[in-house]
């Protein structure tokens, strides 16, 4: 599947930057703020550091807006943050270690695109979802520098639309495949919403969908 396809057919499922276009631009910022905050420090802005950004009057409002929007991901009162696509402090299999923090990813698509939006190193650790065997991802930018077991490790999404937070049901099959054989069986019976991609192939389709989060 050609990148733009696959970011087209991906924002008609979860659709982040259509739905970010639609808020105020202060509220704009919070989004971006809690992204950058999970690149950085491992962890969202609280509810006191979104109240103090400008522009902010209701800060349990915005929380509760993007949560509806499914920006974010919040616990079950719609009052603390736990994550933003691609980033999560949720345990998921995908640890990414970042040079000041570690955050999860949702889903193996957003492990491997968190250093293509801030152009920061990431040392991905996850395992094959089929086989179990780990995987060891570097990544600086849109460039892979080292994958292990092989560079022919393939990521798979299972096409379906979320349920709650995409968090929770979509990204779960989204996942890192060991090899193309590997890839190929997960895959068997299932074609017409099964794709699979090369990291460099999913590295550019993760950049192009989240990296306009970040920009006007």
């Amino acid at each position: 599947m050609e990148t733009a396809e696959a970011v087209a057919r991906l924002n008609r499922q979860l659709p982040q930057l259509q739905r970010q276009q639609t808020l105020p631009a202060a509220w704009v910022a919070v989004h971006r703020a809690v992204l950058r905050s999970l690149a950085t420090r491992g962890r969202p802005l609280d509810e006191g550091e979104i109240a103090a950004m400008p522009g902010i009057d209701d800060a349990r409002g915005v929380i509760g807006r993007l949560a509806d929007l499914d920006l974010i991901v919040t616990d079950t009162d719609r009052v603390r943050v736990l994550g933003a696509y691609p980033m999560t402090t949720e345990p998921t299999p995908h640890r990414l270690r970042l040079p000041a923090c570690e955050v999860f990813a949702m889903c193996a698509l957003d492990a491997v695109s968190v250093s293509a939006m801030f152009g920061l190193e990431v040392d991905i650790r996850s395992r094959c979802h089929v086989t179990g065997t780990p995987i060891h991802i570097r990544q600086l930018g849109m460039r892979i520098v080292q994958a292990v077991p092989s560079e022919q490790v393939r990521v798979g999404i299972r096409w379906q639309a979320p349920v709650g937070f995409a968090a929770h049901s979509m990204c779960m099959e989204m996942v890192f495949l060991r090899d193309p054989a590997t890839a190929a069986g997960w895959r068997r019976g299932g074609e017409a919403h099964i794709d699979l991609f090369t990291l460099p192939e999913a590295v550019a389709f993760g950049a192009a969908f989240f990296v306009p989060l970040l920009s006007d």
